[in-house]
């Protein structure tokens, strides 16, 4: 049982609940894996939802996490030791045909999160599952493998969304893209927020600012009983990686976000602290394969996929790794930190991953999911040039050495994927951004925000600059929502879908712009 804090106390209802279940088993070890069979939950332990994700040819992770009082400390109402959950996954959803079934430990540690790597799957095929535990049973959650590498595919259809902020709207776009029938959702990042409570939200964080681990875990729960993001995740597998938002915003590395004259400084000892706990929190809450259980303040998150010949997806983390933003991390005139050659968003060695990756494809698309925006912009917030340092134009270097590598013609269709920045965007990724002319070696998508603002004040100035980046195709900074993509061999389409009003939980939903890349033709045309 978790141990009452001055700070969460344990309530007599979480009291009660516990030793219902212990009473109710007769049976129950609290020092090994309790017998599912003999727990007898007062209410539905899986009320954070389902879901699946890293999916591979033959294997898919599947993810529960228990919990009686999602706001309430983790495992509150729980025994506290490990607690047995068996799952299962079938051909149909009505579970006549079930193809493997076992059992994961929930246990303490892990914020009573399990993950179960299933295999001796079949490439390129939807399944069903669900969890057991005691006398509860979870809902159903669709997922499907990957064909394999070999496979000659001719259809993927996939969203790729980011920046789920629960204080600024409802997550109707999660709830859209649910009845989509997807292949795979890609998550970009930015999948909670740190806050503390807005008074003007639509509503409200629980508790302040996150920084313990205690702090992570409750406010994932708080993400994951939405039942919108609940439809997403259980709808078809999803392939995350992080931004700043699940540790910091703005943070690089071991530097933290600089802080006001009037807050009290932190060490790097204690960001470091802090990161460990959101990146265990992180992996305790998504669909992860063991190789990414983070190591402390470590975590390896950068993987790639293949989904047969028709895509491969490069997934990367331009947090963990990047050195210091130049000229401080706003938007701000260039100085001369921005040509650093020794600046990075990847680290040298996922650099070298990502760059050896791409030379060895054999895909058709060659896509590139990571969070913050590949091309330059101009912002016409004052005089000069304003560039944005937390994204690459801080980093000119570093994307002159992927953009120079693209421009070698040996990379199949690149295309990036992006998120970040709370708005939709479609940029030719130039050989130079200095030259209108000079060749477009690939093509850069950015989704919308699924709920987070981008303020309204700067989206007429915003669009009023595209007429000095004459590489930036669109842009819509008015709408959330998400993207969604098919891809066939020929072509990789894009729909910019758009939730009418954010704040409303019944909005309704439309395609704003749809764009076109065709294979062989770098730069997307309008639909």
């Amino acid at each position: 049982m978790t141990r009452p804090t001055a700070a969460h106390p344990l309530s007599r209802r979480a009291f009660l609940q516990a030793a219902a279940i212990v009473t109710g088993s007769g049976l129950l070890s609290l020092s090994s894996c309790a017998p599912a069979l003999h727990l007898r939950y007062p209410e539905n332990p899986f009320t954070l939802g389902i879901a699946s994700g890293d999916p591979l040819a033959d294997s898919v992770v599947l993810w529960t996490r228990l919990s009686l009082d999602p706001l309430g400390p983790t495992g509150a109402g729980l025994p506290g030791g490990p607690i047995d959950v068996t799952w299962e996954v079938a051909h149909d959803e009505a579970f006549r045909q079930v193809v493997q079934q076992g059992r994961s430990p929930a246990t303490p540690e892990r914020g009573y999160a399990v993950h179960a790597e299933v295999y001796g799957l079949e490439p390129h095929r939807v399944y069903y599952y669900r969890f057991h535990s005691g006398n509860a049973t979870s809902p159903v959650g669709r997922t499907r493998t990957l064909p394999r590498a070999q496979d000659n595919v001719q259809e993927l259809n996939l969203a790729f969304v980011s920046c789920s902020d629960y204080q600024n709207g409802y997550f109707g776009a999660y709830r859209a893209l649910a009845q989509d029938e997807l292949d795979l959702v890609v998550h970009l990042g930015d999948y909670i927020y740190e806050y503390g409570p807005n008074p003007e939200g639509v509503r409200q964080h629980s508790g302040p600012e996150i920084v313990t681990l205690e702090d992570y875990r409750r406010r994932y729960a708080q993400y994951h009983a939405d039942p919108d993001l609940q439809a997403a995740h259980a709808s078809a597998p999803w392939v995350v990686v992080w931004d700043d938002h699940e540790v910091e915003n703005n943070y690089a590395a071991a530097i933290m976000e600089a802080r006001a004259s009037d807050e009290a400084p932190v060490s790097e000892a204690d960001f470091l602290t802090r990161r460990a706990a959101a990146y265990q929190a992180y992996y305790e809450n998504l669909p992860l394969r063991r190789s990414s259980l983070p190591k402390g303040a470590d975590m390896g998150l950068y993987r790639r996929f293949s989904y047969g010949q028709l895509a491969s997806f490069s997934m990367l983390d331009t947090r963990q790794y990047r050195t210091d933003q130049p000229c401080g991390d706003g938007f701000a005139p260039a100085c001369a930190a921005v040509m650093d050659p020794n600046a990075t968003l990847t680290g040298p060695q996922q650099e070298r991953w990502l760059l050896e990756g791409l030379q060895a494809s054999q895909a058709r698309w060659n896509a590139i999911g990571q969070q913050v925006m590949m091309a330059r912009y101009d912002w016409p917030f004052g005089e000069g040039v304003i560039l944005n340092m937390d994204g690459w134009d801080g980093y000119h270097a570093a994307r002159g050495r992927l953009l120079g590598f693209m421009a070698q013609g040996q990379v199949s269709n690149p295309v990036v994927l992006t998120g970040d920045i709370h708005s939709a965007w479609v940029h030719d990724l130039k050989a130079d951004f200095l030259r209108p002319e000079s060749a477009t070696v690939g093509t850069e998508l950015v989704t919308t925000s699924i709920s987070a603002d981008f303020p309204a004040q700067f989206v007429a100035p915003t669009a009023g600059g595209l007429k000095d980046n004459p590489h930036t195709r669109y842009f819509n900074g008015a709408q959330r929502g998400y993207a969604r993509a098919r891809i066939t061999p020929d072509t990789w389409q894009t729909d910019f879908r758009v939730i009418s009003d954010v704040k409303a939980r019944d909005a309704a939903v439309s395609t704003d712009a749809s764009w076109v890349i065709e294979h062989g033709r770098a730069g997307a045309q309008r639909a």
